[in-house]
């Protein structure tokens, strides 16, 4: 196990990315290959939960597409994501919101985390 995680702090760069946790909104900048041209797309929306430790820490995030709810799963050290900004500090009560996929409407909000 010692190795893995040697492996892992050696060779796995880490980025520097703000601190989010579940029902903060943010914008995930990631790039996209198609042949040989490159792009940078955008996927905003609600952060569902936070799993994992260290190099495998991954981060779900929840929009909605006109009438369906996508979601769409990242790993924090993903070499494509070129930078992740936050949007809005939500306040949650719990880590994991998988609630929020039941609600829509008005009830879909959350409300503003104080700073």
């Amino acid at each position: 196990m010692d190795l893995i995680k040697y492996v892992q702090d050696k060779y796995i760069e880490k980025k520097e990315l703000p601190n989010f946790k579940a029902g903060d909104s943010i914008t995930v900048y990631y790039e996209i290959r198609e042949g040989a041209k490159t792009r940078i797309q955008f996927f905003k929306g609600t952060v569902i939960q936070l799993r994992g430790t260290g190099a495998t820490k991954t981060f779900t995030i929840r929009k909605i597409s006109g009438d369906v709810g996508v979601e769409r799963i990242f790993p924090l050290n993903l070499p494509t994501i070129q930078r992740i900004v936050l949007d809005r500090k939500g306040k949650v009560r719990r880590a994991r919101i998988f609630y929020f996929r039941n609600l829509r409407g008005k009830k879909a909000r959350i409300k503003d985390a104080r700073h």
